[in-house]
């Protein structure tokens, strides 16, 4: 028992007690590392500190970074560990080599998540805090690796998509955001009058202190759009802050319908009409209609 004593002990000394300060350092430079990153693409916000693009863009980046050089430091602190232990690395990392290349041609899949997600960053298509969609999933991007993106949608919901999966991504936050507007009235309605209300609830949103800030440009309307069965359709935009494009849309929602209600516009409910049809003398059936009251 002492003899075992002894030799862990000496162990220890000799070995052990390197390991443990290589531990330590690791942690340490990692988390000096990360320190450092933060400080670093703090400054480079502060610069643009009114760019709210630029800051969504340095925030993945900086995640990126982190991950990037902790997987490095980790991995040359197993080296030395190893090393320390009396292993020969040279066979080892030989041995790594040929092994990485055969998994290399078995996990294709595992490189091309790795490229894609290298040229999404590279050609800044999306950043952390960006609403995206990918296929049929939406969502606010929540983080972003070289593999993966993670993203939340509306429900809570988070979904992991792989990189390598990507085919088409459409950024809806991306410089700027826009609301389309479809507003059907009855057919009866004056078009100028209802959109001469319409651009007066324009105004009247971007005077309002909530809000001003958050709308770039006026709304812009494009006209009468379509005849639909039961309304005509005019069609108008606003052109808002990134991400608060729905914020916008719902309030103005709102007003609208108030401002019709105030100046009795009708929006229409789909509805029917009704023609008799006539025989060949040109005279149509007669039509009884009977209203009972409960």
């Amino acid at each position: 028992m002492d003899n075992i004593l002894k030799f862990l002990l000496t162990w220890f000394r000799e070995t052990g007690l390197g390991i443990l300060l290589i531990i330590a350092g690791t942690f340490i430079l990692i988390r000096i590392v990360n320190y450092l990153s933060d400080k670093i693409f703090s400054a480079v916000r502060e610069q643009k500190k009114n760019d709210k693009e630029f800051s969504k863009r340095s925030d993945t980046l900086n995640s990126i970074f982190r991950n990037l050089w902790s997987i490095i430091i980790f991995t040359i602190a197993v080296i030395i560990i190893l090393s320390e232990l009396g292993v020969d690395i040279g066979p080892i990392l030989a041995t790594a080599g040929v092994l990485g290349l055969a998994i290399g041609f078995g996990a294709q899949s595992l490189v091309k998540d790795l490229i894609s997600g290298f040229f999404i960053l590279m050609e800044d298509q999306y950043r952390v805090g960006d609403v995206i969609q990918i296929g049929d999933k939406a969502g606010i991007v929540e983080k972003m690796t070289l593999k993966q993106t993670i993203l939340r949608d509306l429900a809570g919901n988070v979904h992991f998509i792989s990189n390598g999966d990507i085919d088409v991504v459409t950024n809806m936050t991306k410089g700027y955001s826009r609301y389309v507007f479809e507003i059907g009235v009855a057919y009866r309605e004056d078009v100028d009058e209802v959109m001469k209300i319409m651009k007066q609830v324009d105004e009247d949103l971007r005077a309002d202190l909530e809000y001003k800030d958050d709308i770039i440009e006026p709304l812009e309307i494009f006209g009468l759009d379509k005849f639909a069965d039961s309304a005509i359709i005019i069609k108008a935009r606003i052109t808002t802050e990134p991400i608060k494009q729905w914020r916008i849309g719902r309030e103005y929602n709102r007003r609208l319908k108030k401002a019709f209600d105030e100046n009795d516009i009708e929006i229409p409910f789909p509805h029917l009409t009704l023609y008799m049809g006539k025989d060949k003398n040109d005279q149509s059936p007669p039509m009884n209609i009977k209203i009972e009251k409960e």
